[in-house]
């Protein structure tokens, strides 16, 4: 399934050029999901990436029709996925966009978007370790921690035949117009049975047309 994590204050430098520099993901801290990365999560990744000449994107906000221009390093060092990128300010409205906010200081977060590949979980502290990640881009993102960017992830995830979660559907029925307790009832009494055979593709698709079909309809209040 496809995830993303936000780390404040993670752009280290914004040069007049488009340049900057800073961290993707820093490693040992447990964020709000109970998750920490490890060190070596994003070696393989890395690596494939290099062998395919594929660069890391600069995306805006996790949007995939948003791209900003490409990172020129991106590599683990002691403290976390360290990232150098440069916007394509010459050529791309929005990056132009972007590149005034962080110089001006009102964006000031990365934000990584991965699919999980291997973890571990510590049953005494309840916390996840992700081990292996599968890096698909580098957000420049609004801090605190964007909804939206997270809502454009689930939506991401039902594209690419995955479930979400009980609480990423409900997420995503608050966007399409419901209260929180009508989410709630929703997703546990649609969502639930899919869950239950989540390696059925269809699965997916009739979770997303469960939204669409929810759209527009007004439930009673709870």
């Amino acid at each position: 399934m496809i995830k993303v994590r936000d780390f404040d204050l993670s752009i280290k430098a914004v040069a007049d050029d488009g340049f900057f520099s800073g961290y993707g993901s820093v490693f040992g801290v447990v964020d709000t999901y109970n998750e920490v990365v490890a060190p070596g999560a994003f070696a393989a990744t890395l690596t494939d990436r290099k062998a395919r000449n594929r660069p890391v994107p600069i995306l805006w906000q996790h949007r995939s029709d948003s791209p900003l221009g490409t990172y020129s390093k991106v590599e683990e060092d002691d403290k976390g996925l360290y990232v150098e990128g440069r916007l394509l300010t010459a050529d791309v409205a929005k990056a132009r966009e972007a590149h005034a906010l962080m110089k001006a200081g009102a964006v000031t977060g990365l934000s990584i978007g991965f699919w999980l590949r291997e973890s571990s979980y510590d049953e005494k502290t309840g916390v996840r370790t992700l081990t292996r990640v599968d890096l698909e881009e580098v957000s420049i993102v609004t801090m605190p921690a964007n909804d939206d960017a997270r809502i454009d992830a689930i939506k991401m995830k039902l594209a690419h035949g995955g479930l979400p979660t009980l609480p990423e559907f409900e997420r995503l029925l608050r966007e399409a117009g419901f209260s929180r307790s009508q989410s709630a009832v929703i997703a546990n009494r649609g969502l639930k049975h899919l869950l239950s055979e989540p390696a059925d593709p269809a699965n997916a698709t009739a979770a997303s047309d469960l939204v669409k079909a929810l759209q527009g309809f007004s439930l009673p209040s709870i």
